[in-house]
């Protein structure tokens, strides 16, 4: 049964970015989606100051556009500039219910999630989950002296107060129909995107919004050993490498492999799927090379096999200008937007 449901989400997807005839069934449901954003965006909160600032960092269309690292990204270029930085996330994976939870170093992926690991792996700084970010929020500030919190994919998440809004599009599918949910991918109207602080596209081409991927290193979670990107091609000359993944679209994760010079089996499993040791048993190879996503769901000795690229998104120089200004430079406390 789930794999007819994969399969079927998986239609749906390539026909909202390459267009199919039957979407226009759907336009009826794409209303009253549209009645019930417009209600929702007019509820929206909006305050003079607030406590601790809020960088909401989420996206208009459904699945994956690269949020997790711009955030990773945001607070290490925050944290360097001597704030004290933290994160709130839904925690979409985990099982934590209704109430707002800590992540720590050692929690498990089933419980909080796989993105908000990664990020309280990552970066060090606290980070709570939780189904009302804005519970989520009091909690972490209510906990922590900070000077800055940053929402993990919390756009549309209104009852959570803001003071700056970054929305994430993916350069290569864009919008797709730029119609909204069913008929198209889009969890609220493109017009959106104008009302927000800052709009990055990955992969984009324009200086102020394109960011990028750079690859830092892969590394053998069970041994501890690293490979430098530039010596893959000439260290594991000879051996059969798998690229595995759960990611909504893992197409940049192979190209990313083989752009380094690898010959890569492309595996993928639907987004956010537990990969287990024993759907790695199933994978002849000599190598299996993750994305850190991924490889957090699983224990260090799953597979000597594993190895886990690590990666880090470049952002503009002009939206960590602009954030220098706003929360740094300023000292940061006023709210615009919500």
């Amino acid at each position: 049964m789930s794999g007819l449901r994969h399969r079927f989400e998986a239609r749906v997807v390539r026909a909202w970015y390459r267009g199919a005839w039957w979407l226009f069934l759907l336009w009826p449901l794409s209303l009253l989606v549209a009645v019930v954003v417009r209600h929702r965006y007019r509820r929206r909160k909006r305050v003079d100051t607030l406590p601790v600032p809020v960088i909401v960092v989420g996206g208009i269309t459904v699945g994956g556009t690269g949020k997790t690292p711009v955030v990773i990204a945001l607070a290490e270029f925050l944290a360097a500039q001597g704030l004290r930085v933290g994160v709130v996330s839904r925690g979409y994976g985990g099982s934590t219910g209704d109430e707002a939870q800590q992540v720590e170093a050692s929690s498990s992926a089933a419980v909080v999630g796989d993105e908000p690991l990664l990020i309280a792996r990552r970066t060090g700084v606290p980070v709570v989950v939780g189904r009302d970010r804005c519970a989520a929020w009091q909690q972490l500030i209510g906990r922590t002296s900070l000077d800055v919190v940053l929402s993990d994919d919390g756009l549309q998440h209104y009852a959570l107060p803001r003071s700056y809004e970054i929305a994430v599009v993916d350069g290569q599918r864009g919008l797709g129909t730029a119609k909204l949910l069913p008929m198209g991918p889009l969890r609220e109207p493109a017009s959106r995107l104008e009302a927000v602080d800052w709009v990055l596209v990955r992969n984009g081409g324009q200086p102020a919004s394109g960011f990028h991927y750079r690859p830092c290193h892969l590394e053998c979670p069970q041994s501890g050993q690293r490979v430098e990107p530039g010596a893959l091609s000439s260290q594991w000359r000879g051996q059969r490498v798998a690229a595995v993944t759960a990611l909504g679209q893992p197409e940049q994760f192979f190209d990313t492999l083989e752009g380094l010079g690898l010959v890569v089996e492309r595996v993928s499993f639907p987004d956010h799927y537990p990969i287990t040791e024993g759907d790695l048993g199933q994978i002849q190879a000599d190598i299996i090379v993750m994305t850190e996503k991924d490889a957090v769901k699983l224990q260090p000795s799953a597979d000597a096999r594993i190895w886990v690229l690590a990666i880090a998104a470049e952002l503009p120089d002009a939206l960590l200008h602009d954030l220098k200004q706003r929360f740094v430079d300023s000292g940061g406390g006023s709210c615009s937007t919500s």
